[in-house]
C-alpha cells in the first residue's frame, strides 16, 4: 500500500542561485536568457509504503528510481511487470553541473543494480551547460542498460540532444511536448588572443554536437541527413511539436496512452 504525502522540512521560500556568472559563459547551450531569476522552492511529495509490517518513506523521485520487489506469492508474469515499471530518472529544469552529477549517479546506480534492464529518462528542460549535458549523454551511451528517453513538456537545446540520444527505437514524446534545437551560444571577454582561442573552441563544440545529432537522427525515408543539412537546421532556433520531431527523426514514436497492466498480462497469458 502506498500513500502520497505532500510534506517536507521547512525551507526558505526563495533561494539565491547556486552558481555565479563566469567569463566562460560560452558553455551555455540553452534557450534561457543569460540572467537567472531566484528559484522558488517547491514542496516534494513523500511516499510511504507498508512493507512486512513496517513502513518506508521516500521522496517521490527516489521512489520512481527504486526497483519494486513483489511479494513472493505473486505470479511470475506479475513479478516481471512490477519489476520493470520502475527505474525512472527525471530530468527537470536547467541542465547544470549539480543536476548532471545527480543524473549520472542515478544512471550508474541503476546499471549496477541490473545491467540488462532498461532505464526510463523523463526529460523536461530548457537546456543548459554543454559540458554538463554531455556528461549525461556520455553516461547514457557508456552504460550497458538501454536508456529510454521520454519528452514531457519541453526538450529544448541540450534537452533535445539528450532526447535524441536515447536507445534506438526507444525515444518518445508526449503529444503536446515541445522540442527546440539550435547551435551553442555564449560569449567571452578578455585579451584578444584568448578571445580567438575561445571562439575556436566554441566552433569545435558546434561541430561535435552536430555530429552527435547526425549519429542519432532517424528521419523517415527517403529523407537523409547530411552534416551540412544539420548545420542549416541548427543555424537558428528551431521549435517543433511532437509530430515534426517524429518526421525529423528526433523521436521514434509519440505516446498517446500507456498500456494497462491488465492488458499486458492478458496478452502474455494468451501467448
Amino acid at each position: 500500500m502506498e500513500r502520497i504525502i505532500l510534506s517536507s522540512p521547512i525551507r526558505p521560500l526563495v533561494r539565491k542561485a547556486s552558481y555565479h556568472a563566469s567569463k566562460f559563459s560560452w558553455k551555455a547551450f540553452s534557450g534561457l536568457p543569460s540572467s537567472q531569476p531566484p528559484r522558488g522552492w517547491t514542496p516534494t511529495p513523500m511516499v510511504t509504503e507498508t512493507v512486512g509490517g513496517g513502513w518506508h518513506t521516500y521522496d517521490i523521485f527516489s521512489r520512481l528510481l527504486k526497483v519494486s520487489i513483489p511479494p513472493p506469492r505473486v505470479s511470475v508474469d506479475t513479478q516481471l511487470t512490477v519489476c520493470q515499471k520502475e527505474r525512472i530518472v527525471c530530468l527537470n529544469g536547467q541542465v547544470d553541473e549539480t543536476v548532471s552529477a545527480s543524473i549520472v549517479a542515478q544512471l550508474l546506480f541503476l546499471e549496477a543494480d541490473s545491467p540488462s534492464k532498461p532505464i526510463s529518462l523523463y526529460i523536461n528542460t530548457p537546456g543548459g551547460s554543454v559540458t554538463a549535458g554531455l556528461a549525461i549523454y556520455d553516461t547514457m551511451t557508456y552504460i550497458a542498460s538501454p536508456v529510454t528517453t521520454i519528452c514531457v513538456g519541453q526538450a529544448a537545446s541540450m534537452g533535445s540532444l539528450l532526447l535524441c540520444g536515447g536507445a534506438k527505437g526507444k525515444r518518445y514524446a508526449l503529444p503536446h511536448s515541445s522540442i527546440m534545437v539550435h547551435q551553442p551560444s555564449g560569449g567571452y571577454f578578455g585579451q584578444a588572443s584568448d578571445i580567438a582561442i575561445h571562439a575556436k573552441e566554441i566552433l569545435r563544440v558546434r561541430v561535435q554536437l552536430n555530429g552527435i545529432y547526425m549519429r542519432h537522427l532517424t528521419p523517415k525515408p527517403p529523407r537523409e541527413w547530411s552534416l551540412d543539412d544539420i548545420e542549416r537546421l541548427m543555424e537558428r532556433d528551431k521549435f517543433m511539436g511532437a509530430e515534426e520531431a517524429l518526421e525529423l527523426g528526433i523521436v521514434d514514436e509519440i505516446l498517446e496512452r500507456r498500456e494497462k497492466v491488465d492488458d499486458v498480462l492478458g496478452e502474455k497469458k494468451n501467448d
